[in-house]
């Protein structure tokens, strides 16, 4: 790797349970001129490889490149993003239980009541054991 002024470093070994690489820059960055713009770390520059980083870097670029890919985004973040604002009102931010079980059963719970409240809300009722959901314009 190699920093805004010059300075190279190689990459360590896929390592740790991560298998990320890394990229020290340390005693390069003491006294060098564009270490503001660099980094503010203590210790000099470090740079982290992690093994999805190409993946990443492609899905970025499409994301700001393919126009079909920003279509889809903007027609499925707001609805996505409304499910996640349901889930989280009334203090749902926070796991209520310990332990894995109990708060993934809980959450399923929850999921489950959210996707029943919008037909509920537009208007689906259950008369003579049939479920009918109101038209639109009554």
């Amino acid at each position: 790797m190699t920093c805004p002024q010059g300075h190279t470093v190689t990459l360590s070994d896929p390592g740790g349970r991560h298998h990320q690489r890394r990229a020290v820059f340390k005693d390069l960055c003491t006294r060098c001129p564009l270490r503001e713009q660099c980094t503010k770390a203590k210790a000099g520059r470090v740079l982290t490889i992690r093994p999805h980083h190409d993946l990443q870097t492609t899905a970025r670029r499409q994301a700001t490149t393919d126009p079909a890919w920003q279509a889809d985004h903007r027609r499925w973040r707001p609805p996505v993003e409304r499910a996640v604002a349901w889930l989280v009102h009334h203090g749902n931010r926070r796991l209520r239980y310990r332990g894995t079980t109990k708060n993934d059963t809980w959450h399923h719970t929850r999921a489950a009541a959210l996707n029943l409240h919008r037909p509920i809300n537009l208007g689906l009722t259950h008369t003579d054991g049939t479920w009918l959901l109101a038209p639109a314009n009554t």
